[in-house]
């Protein structure tokens, strides 16, 4: 366990090309065997944004695994930076339900970790009994990325947890207009943490940067709409979208709900890129959404 929390296990495991890679592991109460459920994070993120809804979720009955996508958090950084790119993180995912001998689960992913979610559904659809795709689909909006890639591994001047939060809300204010002085330090608790000076430093490797700097994320693309298609054809879908978002606009889930008529949408309002899950709206969707999967 880390920082003190008796919730949940450390897992490790190995990726194909020798990354060690880290894990949260929350076990569900005792009872009725369930299907577990993955959580993925944001480009930037690591698996302690689940903190609040992944322990939510074991206690519905569910084991809950949430692991930090390599380059992030306790996971280590890649030599090549070339391959923080999805198509790897879906492999890592994949190594790691190899692992734990877990031939299927539910997936929820924020982000990013919504198209690593349509990767694994490419590599293995087998493996996805459901998704939760957090505020991202087969295509997202250019303006969104523009926002993201002026600031992905960007240098900044943070000289300690008070500058960490004021860097977020200059950088996120705009997605999170309702977020007061608490909400913006525990979202930098979650983003930073401290070097041997103690001083906050972003919890992932610069270099994740590189995919975006050489302009190798592309707003849309026929195999992302194609992995979207192949996933929504097999299993449940629900997708939360916040109010403001600027990754997905209200166009692209529309588009989205064309192809997937099942689908659910859900809107978190007042929120932009991209929801937390635990507020309410998202997290009684979510809830229900597991209440009608084995």
């Amino acid at each position: 366990m880390v920082d003190g929390d008796d919730r949940f296990m450390e897992r490790w495991w190995c990726s194909v090309d020798g990354l060690n890679l880290f894990a949260r592991d929350y076990y569900a109460p005792s009872g009725p065997a369930r299907l577990p459920v993955i959580c993925l994070h944001g480009l930037t993120r690591n698996s302690r944004d689940f903190e609040e809804v992944a322990p939510e979720i074991a206690a519905l009955g569910r084991r809950v695994l949430v692991p930090d996508i390599r380059g992030r958090g306790r996971s280590d950084p890649d030599p090549d930076a070339a391959k923080y790119v999805v198509k790897t993180y879906a492999r890592d995912v994949l190594a790691m339900m190899d692992s734990l001998g877990m031939a299927k689960a539910i997936f929820v992913g924020t982000s990013m970790g919504g198209l690593i979610t349509l990767a694994v559904a490419g590599w293995r659809r087998s493996a996805i009994a459901g998704a939760v795709l957090n505020d991202v689909g087969p295509e997202i909006a250019p303006e969104g990325i523009a926002r993201i890639a002026g600031y992905v591994g960007k240098s900044a001047v943070i000289e300690d947890w008070n500058g960490a939060s004021d860097y977020l809300k200059r950088i996120m204010g705009d997605s999170f207009p309702e977020f007061g002085a608490s909400d913006w330090k525990a979202m930098a608790r979650r983003s930073f943490r401290a070097d041997e000076f103690g001083t906050p430093r972003p919890d992932y490797d610069p270099a994740i940067n590189t995919p975006i700097a050489g302009k190798r994320i592309k707003s849309s693309s026929w195999i992302a709409w194609h992995l979207f298609r192949r996933l929504v054809a097999r299993c449940p879908i629900l997708l939360i979208r916040g109010e403001i978002s600027d990754l997905l606009t209200a166009g692209i889930a529309n588009k989205m709900r064309r192809v997937a008529r099942t689908m659910q949408i859900v809107e978190v309002p007042r929120v932009g890129h991209a929801p937390l899950l635990s507020e309410p709206e998202a997290a009684d969707a979510i809830a229900a959404f597991l209440a009608r999967l084995p």
